[in-house]
């Protein structure tokens, strides 16, 4: 097993891990002079810190477009234009054929989905490259670290049998 330094966080990752409270009946609090206006204002504050940066949730979104809408609206049109050529009796298709190759690009689309997400730079001020292949295995990596270090914590909770 190769031994890997400490993943570092990214900035919009929790500093640490909440610990589960039980659930408690919801308290009525009695009124008191802070509007709720405020109240509310520090539970979005608090949210927005472990939320993801606005310029990185759109980086992401325009790759997720880019990687899935192209093999979806490949898929689209293929479907219509096999469509087109069987009824003009231009061609004879096999319909397995006409199946795999519009299964086949909803497939890549699928695909373009997590790439889009994978391939964007997760760091605010890193931009990336065009197809981000680097950032991919960057944030792969990240990802399967946070996976591995999920199930030991959960391995170590566990009671053991």
């Amino acid at each position: 097993m190769s031994s890997q330094p400490p993943r570092e966080s990214l900035p919009f990752e929790p500093k640490q891990k909440k610990k589960k409270t039980p659930k408690q009946p919801p308290v009525i609090p009695a009124k008191t002079s802070e509007p709720v206006s405020t109240k509310a204002k520090t539970a979005k504050e608090d949210a927005s810190l472990s939320a993801i940066p606005e310029v990185v949730s759109k980086r992401m979104v325009r790759r997720m477009a880019l990687f899935s809408g192209i093999p979806t609206v490949l898929g689209i049109v293929s479907f219509f234009a096999f469509y087109w050529i069987v009824s003009r009796d231009v061609l004879e298709l096999p319909t397995t054929a006409v199946l795999l190759v519009t299964l086949g690009c909803f497939g890549l689309g699928v695909v373009g989905l997590s790439y889009g997400l994978l391939s964007a730079s997760w760091e605010e001020e890193r931009i990336g490259s065009r197809l981000g292949w680097e950032e991919f295995g960057i944030n792969f990596d990240r990802m399967t670290a946070a996976w591995r270090e999920s199930r030991q914590k959960a391995k170590k909770i566990e009671p053991e049998k």
